[in-house]
């Protein structure tokens, strides 16, 4: 008894560390592997019974005949049943595993289940792989052309799949989501796992037809595959569908959606080589994109998430790429330099100034005004509008709004920017050469060659031909602008950027884009202006700044060139020559240089400008020059006195003023080859006034005494029976005026 005594005692006392285990423990310690082994052991067991249920199904199926039934799954539905009773077993057993991560066995079996259910599947498939080479499939299918007993053992291998679908969907329990095309079809898997393999070969091995720079290859294979098939689909797989739990189901678009992950695989596994590649990740994109227009021309809708669904987006394989923020940034920075790199050549291109026609063969081109049709412009402003409309085709693709408006504001917008820059910057500096400090100190452009060139640059029909480049330039983009705002694509756009808050607080921030809020009543309402409407103000004003010079270069010069006439007229050399006049009225040498000048400068913007622009530049050119002439010649004439003592013109000088007037007018529609009426319009004050004191006494009485002596309105209906032009926009006293000037009055 003392040895046993001693033997119980624990070898874990201290006074006895080195002793060996005791008898209890090694009893304890037995129990303990015991219930270890019996725990492995049923472990085994559930494992052994799951794989025997496996082998059972699988064994079962494969010696069912067509057509399939339920009772042909019986043995797989032991298995499901199994495998629920174990899961639901363990999940009841307390201690034992955590919440977040369930037992291995669960999983495993689980696994096992899934596994002999993949194995079933492809025993029904391989049959209608079978089926599918007789009828030469992936080739386009000539299903009337196979014979009878073809079409049966296709027929019946396809039923066969459906009906196990099915069945294992009532087996699962659970709910149909093929009608929102979130899953396939079994059959419709077998036909594209037949595409997939043949894709493979093609576009991802080391053949030629697997090239980076062809993204377009692949891309057409999956849509040809799609339109070719689309006749089988709709008129046989469609009718193997009635009857069925699937036949809602629309097969082709079924098909088509098991297709699109085949290129959404080839994408994320070529994209990541494209990033150093800026050019081919474009071309890439842009590839994609075409692809997802023509798959929706053809009538398919893309399969998206409810996320995207609320944001009413397209989806696509080029979500692929512009839904990951790296790789559409990357795209978007190389479709941006692209695009600097275009605006930077058009604008250093010799011939980027150079006036031309408008070769548009489109009949409704421009038809937004009459002189939009006849509008030249500049090689760089055509240019630019082609650069801008590619940019647009490049982006209008593009399923998210989002994405549309951040090409919109960081691609196309700054190129319509730096264009206007260029312009008015040409017009800076035309001010910078012809200003009045330059012409009072020449010294300050340096030598004399240069002076000379200065003046080159800025004066005469050369100068007028730089105005007419800039006017030209802003005209034509801002016609461009208009008609783009009008486009469909356009309006969607700002539509959508004015009904969502993001895209709304994007634009804003854009100097370039107009502030909804200042053309918008409510925010239900559509926005009343385009989405260029800043843009095309901006160049409006530019186009009304060169014009503003054009008049006031053309006006001036005229001005200077007649300064010698006006001191000539005065001078007492004049005079003299008058009194030694004949009847014949000589035009004076000194006013050939201004109407020579004039008749230049209004035959070269006849010949750039369009009819329009032109008739309304030479108005306020001639308006201008009339009212100059009148004051200097005729109402504040130097070297007449008026009152009580009057000198006024001697009949040769009122002859003069009256042959004057009329050549300024004849020389203005000879060199706009229009009408006698259209040219006079302008000089008609001036020509009122010549017509007066080159009229006969007796053509100027019933004048004279209705503007000196009359107290109604018909001192404007007597002036009309001796100019034709009525009171020409004279005043009653500035009639009087003219008429006082008459030295026979």
């Amino acid at each position: 008894m003392t040895y046993l005594s001693h033997e119980l005692v624990s070898s874990l006392s201290p006074s006895k560390s080195e002793a060996k285990p005791t008898l209890l423990e090694d009893i304890e310690t037995m129990h303990r592997i015991l219930k270890e082994l019996e725990s492995v052991r049923a472990y085994v067991a559930v494992i052994e019974r799951t794989l025997t249920l496996s082998e059972g199904a699988l064994a079962q199926l494969r010696g069912t005949p067509s057509p399939l039934s339920k009772s042909s799954t019986s043995e797989y539905n032991r298995l499901s049943a199994f495998v629920d009773n174990v899961v639901q077993t363990c999940d009841s057993v307390q201690d034992i595993g955590s919440v977040e991560q369930p037992l291995h066995l669960v999983t495993f079996v689980r696994r096992i289940r899934d596994k002999t259910w993949l194995d079933i599947k492809g025993i029904f498939s391989a049959k209608l792989n079978t089926a599918l080479e007789i009828l030469q499939w992936p080739l386009a299918v000539d299903y009337p052309a196979a014979s009878v007993h073809d079409r049966k053992s296709f027929e019946s291998a396809f039923k066969d799949l459906i009906l196990l679908q099915e069945i294992g969907e009532n087996i699962e329990g659970s709910t149909n989501q093929l009608e929102m095309g979130s899953q396939g079809l079994y059959p419709l898997e077998t036909f594209a796992h037949a595409i997939s393999l043949r894709f493979k070969y093609h576009f991802e091995t080391e053949r030629e037809t697997n090239r980076l720079d062809k993204p377009e290859w692949y891309l057409s294979h999956i849509m040809n595959v799609a339109h070719d098939h689309r006749p089988f689909m709709d008129n046989v797989i469609q009718r193997l569908l009635l009857g069925t739990k699937y036949q809602r189901v629309n097969a082709w678009q079924n098909y088509v959606t098991l297709l699109v992950p085949i290129l959404e695989r080839k994408l994320r596994r070529t994209v990541p080589t494209l990033i150093s590649h800026p050019a081919l990740l474009a071309h890439t994109v842009y590839q994609a994109l075409i692809f997802d227009s023509n798959m929706r021309a053809l009538g398919y809708e893309f399969v998206v998430g409810a996320e995207a669904k609320k944001t009413q987006e397209k989806g696509g394989v080029s979500s692929v790429i512009l839904c990951q923020k790296e790789w559409f940034d990357a795209w978007l920075d190389g479709e941006k330099k692209f695009a600097e790199d275009q605006y930077n050549e058009i604008i250093s291109s010799s011939d980027a100034w150079v006036i031309v026609d408008d070769e548009s063969n489109d009949p409704d081109e421009y038809k937004l005004s009459r002189s939009m049709a006849e509008l030249k412009a500049t090689n760089s402003a055509r240019r630019i509008k082609a650069l801008v409309e590619q940019v647009t085709d490049r982006y209008s693709p593009l399923p998210s709004f989002a994405h549309r408006t951040r090409f919109l504001i960081h691609v196309q917008l700054p190129i319509l920017e730096q264009y206007y820059s260029r312009v008015s910057s040409s017009l800076d500096a035309f001010e910078t050469l012809s200003s009045a400090l330059v012409r009072a100190v020449p010294g300050a452009l340096g030598v004399e060659g240069t002076r000379t060139d200065s003046r080159k640059l800025t004066g005469g029909v050369e100068g007028g031909q730089r105005l007419c480049k800039a006017l030209l330039s802003a005209r034509y983009v801002e016609f461009a602008m208009q008609r783009w705002g009008e486009e469909e694509f356009f309006l969607e756009l700002w539509t959508e950027i004015n009904h969502r808050a993001t895209l709304r607080t994007r634009a804003e921030m854009h100097p370039s884009l107009p502030h909804s809020a200042d053309h918008q009543s409510s925010k239900s309402d559509a926005p009343e202006c385009t989405i260029f409407e800043e843009l095309i103000t901006q160049y409006t004003k530019l186009a009304s700044r060169a014009e503003d010079m054009l008049v006031s270069q053309v006006c001036g010069e005229t001005e200077t060139a007649l300064k010698p006439h006006f001191v000539a007229i005065t001078s007492p050399k004049d005079a003299s020559d008058a009194q030694n006049a004949d009847d014949g009225i000589a035009v004076p040498p000194s006013l050939l240089p201004s109407i020579a000048l004039l008749s230049a400068h209004l035959t070269f913007l006849r010949n750039t400008l369009p009819t329009a622009v032109t008739t309304h530049v030479y108005r306020r050119i001639a308006t201008h020059i009339a009212e100059h002439i009148l004051q200097r010649e005729v109402l504040f004439r130097p070297g007449l006195t008026r009152g009580q003592f009057r000198t006024g013109l001697a009949w040769e000088q009122a002859r003069s003023v009256h042959a004057e007037s009329e050549l300024w007018a004849e020389t203005c529609q000879v060199a706009l080859r229009t009408s006698r009426a259209r040219a006079e319009g302008p000089w008609a004050r001036l020509l009122v006034a010549g017509r007066l004191l080159g009229a006969s006494r007796q053509e100027v009485d019933r004048a004279v005494k209705e503007v000196l002596g009359g107290q109604g309105d018909g001192w404007e209906d007597a002036l009309d029976a001796v100019t034709s032009l009525g009171s020409g926009g004279l005043g009653k006293e500035e009639a009087k005026i003219v008429l006082r000037l008459r030295d026979d009055l």
